[in-house]
């Protein structure tokens, strides 16, 4: 089969830097390589002849070579055989990216060299569902769940008593075991002690050897004031404990925050909707609202106030943050048209309209109006 162009292999430019050189063929390796596609030999080919694309346009002097003459220009200097010289410094290739061998072997390289198992337990998360008025104003919360705690008979060792922990003949404790290909030399999990070192012979029979059981537990969870529906407050060590005596993990409680039927809000200020009649809403008027937390303020109706209306009541919104200050309330007013009169109330209503002289050919009313409504 014919080989392909260098450029082409790795998908860059003929002008292309040495550190698009470099991104490319990296993302290239990470697709293609060995350890990645076992057993596929399409995915060792790749590998392969990215490899020798790499080490060509990698070289300054056997980039300008194959530059001026082609393949012929590389011909005897590495270009298809020697794959190892690619690697002159494997650290220089891949630098910080470690990011990488998770994406090969999980989390294997960041295991402890020592292989003691003494991790931190895992995060847990708990939602909790309260009331509008509970986050705004604040309160506290009792909450139950389940979490791994350290097994009161072992200790959190894992093995019986009298017992203890046989040093892994696989890894030799290191919870890990390497094995090289070409030059890459890759350690990965112990199958044997599944990354932990040791071996326990006799598990304790309470925990089945995990050192850890579920329990119960109740807490108590302080809502702070104005906490918004879908955030999170953290409780440390409340999480699973870690294996082998480890540290417990955080708890990570979620609120969720019911809807109210008069009131929402949005960022600090709270808003509410509240019906006038049409005498109050044209002559004004004095009305009482009753806010969130319960007590009642007296809001004055300006004179000649149209249907949907704000009306802005300072500092009665969203309690305030350390150093900030308390949100607002705004109120809009609905003019409630009545679907039944009485007959006196008709015919006030008729006299009304001849006094006023009614329009009855309205003209359109301009969309800024009633855009700034």
């Amino acid at each position: 089969m014919a080989k392909r162009d260098y450029y082409e292999v790795l998908g860059v430019q003929k002008g292309a830097t040495k550190d698009d050189i470099k991104k490319a063929y990296r993302k290239l390796a990470i697709q293609y390589h060995p350890d990645k596609n076992q057993g596929n030999k399409e995915a060792e080919e790749k590998f392969k002849e990215a490899t020798e694309a790499y080490e060509i346009l990698s070289d300054d002097q056997k980039k300008a070579a194959y530059d001026q003459f082609g393949f012929a220009g590389v011909e005897g200097m590495g270009g298809q055989q020697d794959f190892s010289a690619a690697f002159h410094d494997f650290g220089d290739l891949f630098g910080d990216f470690s990011s990488i061998f998770d994406t090969f072997f999980g989390n294997s390289g960041r295991r402890s060299s020592g292989g003691s198992g003494v991790r931190q337990g895992a995060n847990l998360r708990y939602d909790v569902d309260i009331s509008f008025k509970d986050a705004v104003f604040g309160t506290k919360v009792e909450i139950q769940y389940s979490r791994n705690e350290a097994c009161p008979t072992c200790k959190g060792t894992g093995a019986s008593s009298g017992t203890g922990k046989k040093v892994c003949a696989t890894c030799g404790g290191s919870g890990q075991v390497r094995h090289s290909q070409g030059f890459f030399s890759v350690a990965s999990t112990c199958p044997n002690c599944g990354g932990e070192g040791y071996i326990i012979e006799h598990p304790c029979k309470e925990c089945n050897g995990s050192g850890t059981q579920k329990k119960r537990q109740k807490i108590m969870v302080t809502v702070p004031p104005g906490v918004e529906n879908g955030k999170r407050v953290i409780i440390p060590r409340q999480g699973d404990t870690g294996p082998n005596g480890g540290p417990p993990g955080d708890l990570y409680v979620f609120f969720r925050v019911k809807s109210h039927e008069y009131f929402e809000r949005q960022d600090m200020d709270l808003y509410c909707a509240v019906p006038i009649s049409i005498s109050q809403a044209t002559l004004g008027a004095d009305i009482h609202v009753m806010t969130l937390d319960g007590k009642t303020i007296k809001v004055k109706v300006p004179p000649g106030i149209q249907n949907g209306k704000m009306l802005r009541i300072r500092d009665e919104g969203i309690p305030p943050g350390p150093g900030g200050r308390r949100g607002n309330l705004y109120i809009k007013l609905m003019i409630q048209i009545p679907t039944k009169l009485s007959r006196r109330g008709k015919e006030l209503m008729e006299e009304l309209a001849r006094v006023e002289g009614e329009d009855d050919s309205p003209k359109p009313i301009p969309l800024m109006e009633l855009t700034d409504q």
